[in-house]
């Protein structure tokens, strides 16, 4: 059998693919590169510039109208891993200036600095690195 070996992408189903296409751009810097018409979607494929990792939102012509919820059956949640704590905190930076909702820089489960948040279809998107240091979280709160 052969190891699966990473993602190829993630794909999160939304309510107003302008809209949160935006959002994903302004917010996690991800830039488009395709725009995809399906028989019955309009799909938006991004990528992180760097790491090339890659998200596609899609919008479909018969959507359900229901808010996301974790609490249903699929999907709970996407994280992203950004590297070190730094790079957590300067995320942080840019939510602020965005005026995007977010948590303070708190301690995983795991250890790992991380902050959550939710895009436009109230889906909650982490944002992870290193290992949590109570001072850059602390300094972050006060700065």
């Amino acid at each position: 059998m052969e190891d699966i070996i990473g993602y190829h992408h993630v794909s999160l189903s939304v309510t107003d693919l302008g809209k949160s296409t935006e959002w994903y751009q302004q917010v996690l810097g991800l830039e488009v590169t395709a725009d995809i018409v399906g028989k019955g979607f309009n799909r938006t494929r991004l990528r992180a510039p760097k790491s090339g990792v890659t998200l596609t939102l899609t919008s479909h012509d018969e959507q359900s109208g229901d808010a996301f919820s974790e609490r249903r059956a699929g999907m709970d949640h996407v994280a992203f891993e950004l590297g070190g704590t730094d790079a957590v905190s300067t995320m942080k930076t840019r939510f602020e200036e965005l005026g995007v909702d977010h948590s303070e820089i708190k301690s995983s489960a795991s250890g790992s600095a991380m902050i959550t948040l939710r895009d436009p279809d109230n889906i909650q998107i982490e944002v992870f690195g290193g290992p949590f240091d109570p001072a850059i979280a602390a300094g972050q709160a006060e700065g």
